[in-house]
């Protein structure tokens, strides 16, 4: 009750003060969305390019812990796909995004802030080596099997053209591959630079996790609620673990285990509602999804952190 208390709720209490604000009109959508773009195309692509920029790569970035979260999160995809498809009777379109929503953990407005809150900044490392591949793998997976399925019979050359432009219009992955080649190449922040960017950083997670309860009250439940709780149980139970089994098997030391679990155990994020936007598909199931499994993380996260040793 403790771990509730002190880790989990602040977290969701404000989400919650987001949601009350716009259920009341204490603050308007369009506000809403002004916020959620600052933080998703500046703020927090601001928080990965510092935190990739300045972190030890030969020291936080484990195969296993990779291995082990992005084949859960890749078992996850093709199962949210087949189950949609063959015992949902969706189309190919619809069960890739509903697929989507399996795969895509909210890894950054509820991953950081609960695994900071319960196991301190210092084992933040392996949530942010997860958070540097996040965003390229999975939009990449779910861009190209989107764009296969659509146009079957399409060349080579149009898929990577169409999956290149997807990515490249991202601002998380550029946020990414900046901090990328800050790292490798060595080169220093100015520190005039460094003081600005903190200050935006700062913002990042508050403002993001406000606008977050604001856009869940546009999204009421709505849909398919068998679909909506097949993507439910592959999120917050499944992918978890998965990256439980496949961590426990290749050893990974406990700090990369903490932050791989807790990880995959995340609602699925607001990406999984812009992906279905994006194709115009499964847009019900997807907002309902993410606002369903968020309220409902609040005790399935607690459960893995009184499980997670």
């Amino acid at each position: 009750m403790q771990t509730l208390l002190d880790v989990i709720l602040p977290v969701f209490l404000v989400i919650g003060f987001g949601y009350v604000a716009v259920w009341r009109g204490l603050f308007p959508l369009s506000g809403i969305d002004g916020v959620m773009k600052f933080t998703q195309n500046f703020a927090i692509p601001c928080l990965l390019f510092q935190a990739i920029a300045h972190i030890d790569l030969s020291a936080s970035f484990d195969p296993r812990l990779l291995l082990s979260f992005y084949a859960g999160a890749a078992i996850c995809f093709a199962g949210g796909i087949l189950g949609a498809r063959y015992f949902f009777k969706r189309d190919w379109e619809d069960s890739v995004a509903i697929g989507f929503c399996c795969l895509f953990s909210n890894s950054v407005l509820l991953g950081l802030p609960i695994t900071e809150r319960a196991y301190g900044p210092a084992a933040l490392a392996g949530n942010y080596a997860i958070l540097s591949f996040h965003a390229p793998f999975c939009y990449g997976l779910g861009i190209t099997t989107m764009e296969f399925v659509r146009n079957r019979g399409q060349s080579t050359v149009t898929l990577v053209k169409n999956v290149t432009r997807a990515m490249f219009n991202n601002a998380l992955v550029i946020g990414i591959l900046a901090g990328f080649a800050v790292n490798l190449s060595g080169l220093p922040i100015p520190g005039a630079f460094e003081d600005a960017l903190s200050l935006v950083v700062r913002a990042a997670l508050p403002a993001a996790l406000f606008a977050l309860g604001g856009v869940l009250f546009q999204y009421r439940p709505e849909g398919d609620m068998k679909a909506i709780a097949m993507v439910c149980a592959f999120a917050l139970m499944v992918h978890p673990a998965l990256v439980w089994t496949f961590g426990t098997a290749l050893e990974l030391p406990r700090d990369a285990f903490r932050s791989g679990v807790l990880t995959a155990a995340m609602a699925p994020g607001f990406n999984a509602y812009i992906f279905a936007n994006m194709y115009g598909r499964a847009r019900r199931v997807a907002a309902s999804s993410v606002l369903i499994a968020t309220g409902s993380s609040l005790f399935s996260v607690w459960l893995w952190l009184t499980l997670i040793p």
